[in-house]
């Protein structure tokens, strides 16, 4: 059962220190404790395990639980805490207030995790353990997402190469080679190919010439080909790169490059996806490019679905984990929200939900601030789903808002400047524009919001009434200060408790837009809503994709922005709660597996790069203990 820490220490050790120092309950011991049966559970050595999906139809007729997603105002480079503050207010409804509680939360990328902002387990006494095992390999997720987008890049290059050198009746030989007694057969993928093209015949034999040749061959053209290469490293100079330059292969170069892992499509179907069979599904109509005559080429056209799924059926179960107060956390999926919709997986929140049933409550973090996760998490998340949360936790800090009032520049690395120690009232009080525009944000979408003020030992009272007084004049429920980090669960009662409330007032959920609107119209109401901007501009080449996506039927799919999260336009010097700004569309991407457009704006790049001194500098192995150190 959850425990409140019997013990915290001043000044609060390191994140590693603390995590290092506690002792994990053994996680077959936590499945049991929440209901989980011993064959629902795939056991990852002591600290974690996966949890099978057949739990959700035991479960059916239970009753689910409050569903409360966290999320933030625009943060600085150094992050306010959110993670921390969901594994806190965990601690604190389940160790401290007697409520069986859930935490979900996503599984980082080993960029941040070796770059500057660090891992992504918590904070101080509010984390989830072991934190070694949850910032890196975990169960392996992220390497078969890696595998499975880079089988399906290699698929594509290798159909393109032997489609150069091939006439139709010898491609149609080689897909459908005929055995010693003149028979041919298709394969499931391909007969999937075939109802595509509405070919009904099954016997490849007694295909037409003509229908040969349609199936036979793609004729991808490369100047469409939007499937790139991924890699779980910040690695700038892998942004762009040329491939084919080796002797054998003919000449067939392209310019292409590599995406961080946690940017494929294939993480964004593993957050979304519900079922075995709805991810086999979403991985073969992923589009790859399109035809010269303008027809999308999918992985199923490729003949790669499939094997896809094979890379992917483990990956679809969560990860079981726990806090340092031995509250159960699911941690499974990890796309970024800059770039993808930034929401942890649909199936653990489902799962989440029976398991705490009825007076339970279930924690599910939305990535960066309530304009970037949050809104995915309402307007993407929430339709696949079908689930509506209870309440939002806003999570903001004195130092972010004063960075929006008018503060020095904050760099991650660099030491802050003092006014972000030294009370500053009227600095606050305009950087409070922003936290007043993301309470609106999650109001708009008819959802209870709670203020949640992560508290830092250089806050003063007057500050932190300041931020209480202005929240709840913009229409919060509550704001309250926590101070999980230093006190764990125990820090963050009164959040708890504020939490119970408003779970209490009804919720009337609804969405930003409905999605028979335009392409543009959805983006465009994205941009006023929700960051406050007067207008939008579209490349040519933005415009092209709008026309080409609406002639393909994917203007009926819902929008993800990949914008900064460092300002609520797309500018990351604009802070505060900007206003009259033209947001500038570069491009529009189709994940059309995953169920959504992205537009990529301003200079939104979706390879992060290193720093000069990144935290891979910290970390080691002690050679004795065989202890990580240095991680963060």
């Amino acid at each position: 059962m959850p425990q409140a820490l019997q013990q915290t220490l001043a000044p609060v050790p390191s994140d590693i220190e603390i995590a290092q120092a506690a002792t994990p309950i053994p996680i077959d011991r936590i499945a049991g404790e929440i209901g989980v049966l011993p064959e629902e559970l795939e056991l990852y050595g002591k600290n974690k395990a996966k949890v099978h999906l057949s739990i959700r139809e035991r479960l059916k007729d239970v009753p689910n639980g409050r569903y409360v997603v966290v999320t933030a105002i625009t943060p600085t480079p150094l992050g306010e805490g959110k993670t921390t503050t969901t594994v806190g207010l965990s601690q604190a409804l389940g160790a401290h207030l007697g409520k069986r509680v859930f935490t979900c939360v996503r599984q980082p990328s080993q960029g941040p995790t070796f770059g500057i902002k660090g891992g992504a387990a918590g904070g101080g006494y509010s984390q989830i353990i072991p934190m070694e095992e949850f910032n890196l390999h975990l169960t392996g997720d992220i390497h078969a997402i890696t595998a499975a987008n880079n089988l399906l890049a290699a698929a594509l290059d290798t159909r393109m190469f032997h489609e150069s050198n091939s006439t139709d009746e010898q491609l149609f030989d080689r897909l459908c080679p005929p055995k010693k007694d003149g028979s041919r057969r298709f394969s499931p993928v391909m007969l999937r190919r075939l109802g595509n093209l509405g070919i009904a015949q099954t016997d490849p034999n007694r295909l037409t010439p003509e229908e040969r040749s349609r199936f036979a061959r793609l004729d991808l053209d490369p100047a469409t080909i939007t499937w790139r290469r991924v890699i779980d490293t910040s690695d700038r100079m892998l942004r762009q790169i040329t491939i084919g330059q080796g002797p054998e292969e003919k000449g067939q170069t392209r310019v292409t490059g590599f995406d961080i892992a946690v940017a494929s499509e294939i993480m964004a179907i593993l957050a979304l996806t519900t079922s075995l069979g709805d991810m086999r599904e979403r991985l073969g109509r992923m589009v790859v490019g399109a035809s010269r005559a303008g027809r999308p080429i999918t992985a199923d056209d490729l003949g790669v679905g499939g094997a896809l799924t094979v890379l992917m059926k483990d990956a679809i179960m969560p990860n079981l984990m726990q806090t340092l107060e031995g509250t159960p956390a699911f941690v499974h999926a990890g796309p970024f929200a800059n770039i993808a919709h930034g929401n942890s997986s649909i199936v653990a929140d489902q799962i989440a939900l029976k398991l705490v049933g009825a007076g339970g409550y279930v924690l599910t973090e939305a990535g960066f601030g309530a304009d970037m996760g949050f809104e995915k998490f309402c307007n993407i998340k929430c339709r696949y789903s079908g689930l509506t949360p209870s309440c939002v936790v806003l999570v903001a800090t004195i130092r972010a808002l004063k960075m929006h009032g008018g503060g020095p520049k904050v760099v991650a690395g660099s030491p802050l400047s003092p006014v972000y120690s030294e009370e500053n009232l009227e600095l606050l009080d305009k950087g409070c524009s922003n936290l007043v525009r993301m309470i609106g944000n999650a109001r708009g979408f008819g959802i209870p919001v709670v203020v949640a003020v992560n508290r830092f030992h250089t806050d003063t009272d007057s500050e932190i009434e300041l931020v209480r007084r202005i929240a709840k004049a913009a229409g919060a429920e509550d704001a309250v200060t926590a101070n999980h980090w230093a006190l764990g669960g125990a820090g963050a009662v009164e959040l708890g408790k504020a939490v119970i409330a408003a779970c209490d007032k009804p919720s009337h959920f609804r969405f930003l837009y409905p999605l028979e609107r335009s392409i543009k119209e959805k983006i465009e109401i994205i941009v006023r809503e929700m960051y406050g901007g007067s207008g939008v501009e579209y490349s040519e080449e933005a415009e092209r994709k709008i026309l080409h996506y609406t002639r393909n039927g994917f203007d009926g799919l819902p929008i993800c922005m990949a914008k900064t999260h460092l300002s609520l336009s797309h500018d990351p010097n604009l802070k505060g709660a900007p206003t009259g700004f033209t947001v500038p569309v570069r491009d529009i991407r189709a994940s059309v597996g995953a169920g959504f457009l992205y537009p990529l704006l301003g200079t939104m790049s979706t390879m992060p790069g290193l720093s000069t001194r990144p935290g891979y500098y910290e970390i080691d192995l002690d050679p004795v203990t065989g202890k990580v150190i240095g991680l963060s």
